[in-house]
């Protein structure tokens, strides 16, 4: 069974910007940002008080009230986002398999905006030492187990197989679809709905990033605060979002006359084992991931024809990663075009990885590199193509998609353009 491949055949995007897959690319090819000062909560107490917002209407987006009084913000994401996916895919409700088809969604926070909330009303606003669970919302469990996130996705599209979270922080959404990638390669499934979601932009989740000084406190100019590989950069932006994908066995989706996005050619994830949020300048561990990935795939570095970057804004990851790209394409990083779409849409934590692998198979279905928006002063330490400003039109057929977690996670996908790609 080792030797099935894994096919995209189905996308569906909730970004800050623009909801849905059409006007999530549309953001990114326009180089626009999302990126506005804070209206979730007043935020004028922290010292970060920029954000990537979605302006998300549940009802207008199909849910029902039940499922909205149910169901934690990430959660109601990535339905959302799973929905579209499946239409997308040209599945119908009911056509899967259902002990055939399984769900991996990835989340670093899980259902942070929802327990948040609850805990203001069961301690009256933190003024009450014992609180009164009598005020929480039925589903509160609902909220303190992640696990319910792929609950609800293999709800929405019936699916019965294996059902999982994947939590490793800011790489779950790579990971979560690198472990469906598996789960189809073994036989475990033949279609996985997979994919991460996350809505984190809560007190709670500014103050513990207003602590470690992370995010930026560039809030005279939110449109502009998400700065990767820029000399002025201070921080990332916080967002949120979800990503879904249909994966699917690549002869299965063929048969079926399925149009492919991408094969997912290669999956590696490694730890640093070395700091909860440092990072070695070297990049050595992220570099190995790559390595591992191109491995898997059977591909050169040289092949690589884009880099889809984790770019967050902070200078120590600019520069490991920058350093990584470096120690395994060589000569060939220089000539090879980089990018980060943080620069637009945010840092959703675990959700950004899978959304980041949308853009990626988004680029190679346009032959379009979308840019890294807000660089204009170079650091002489990232001295790679960050594509700045514009995107870019760029024959790609080979894309490198990379994260890094806190925790130490790195790691590294490779999406190609299968030889025949029938519409």
């Amino acid at each position: 069974m080792s030797g099935r491949r894994v096919a995209i055949t189905g996308i569906g995007v909730m970004a800050p910007g623009g909801t849905g897959v059409k006007n999530f690319w549309s953001l990114l090819s326009d180089g626009r940002t999302a990126t506005r000062g804070i209206t979730f909560f007043d935020p004028s107490s922290f010292r970060s008080r920029v954000a990537a917002e979605i302006d998300f209407d549940p009802e207008a987006h199909g849910l029902g009230p039940q499922e909205i009084r149910r169901m934690d913000r990430a959660a109601q994401l990535a339905v959302v986002a799973t929905r579209e996916a499946l239409a997308d895919s040209g599945f119908g409700f009911g056509e899967l398999d259902p002990h055939r088809t399984g769900v991996t969604i990835g989340s670093a926070v899980g259902a942070t905006m929802g327990l948040d909330e609850e805990y203001r009303i069961v301690s009256d606003g933190g003024r009450l030492d014992l609180v009164d669970h009598q005020y929480a919302v039925p589903h509160l469990y609902n909220h303190l187990v992640p696990s319910s996130f792929a609950a609800e996705v293999a709800w929405a599209v019936g699916a019965e197989g294996p059902a999982t979270v994947v939590s490793t922080g800011c790489t779950s959404g790579i990971d979560s679809v690198g472990h469906a990638v598996e789960l189809i390669r073994e036989g475990t499934a033949d279609v996985m709905i997979a994919g991460s979601s996350d809505a984190p932009i809560s007190p709670i989740t500014m103050a513990c990033f207003d602590a470690i000084k992370a995010t930026t406190n560039r809030h005279d100019d939110p449109a502009h605060a998400s700065r990767p590989f820029d000399g002025t950069r201070n921080g990332f932006v916080l967002g949120e979002g979800s990503a879904v994908f249909v994966l699917e066995e690549l002869e299965r989706a063929r048969q079926r006359g399925a149009h492919i996005y991408a094969e997912i050619a290669g999956y590696a994830t490694r730890s640093n084992a070395y700091h909860m949020t440092g990072l070695r300048p070297d990049g050595l561990e992220m570099a190995e991931a790559i390595r591992v990935a191109l491995d898997e795939a059977r591909l050169n570095p040289d092949d690589i024809d884009y880099i889809n970057a984790h770019g967050s804004g902070t200078k120590q990851n600019d520069r490991h990663e920058t350093a990584a790209f470096k120690n395994v394409l060589g000569d060939h990083a220089y000539r090879t075009p980089v990018s980060s779409i943080k620069s637009m849409v945010g840092h959703s934590l675990g959700a950004i990885g899978s959304i980041e692998i949308a853009a990626s198979a988004l680029a190679m279905e346009n032959h379009v590199v979308p840019p890294t928006a807000n660089l204009h002063t170079p650091d002489p330490e990232c001295d790679l193509d960050y594509v700045p400003l514009t995107a870019r039109e760029w024959r790609t057929d080979t894309v490198l998609s990379v994260g890094s977690g806190f925790g130490g996670f790195q790691s590294a996908m490779v999406l190609t353009r299968p030889e025949r790609s029938i519409r």
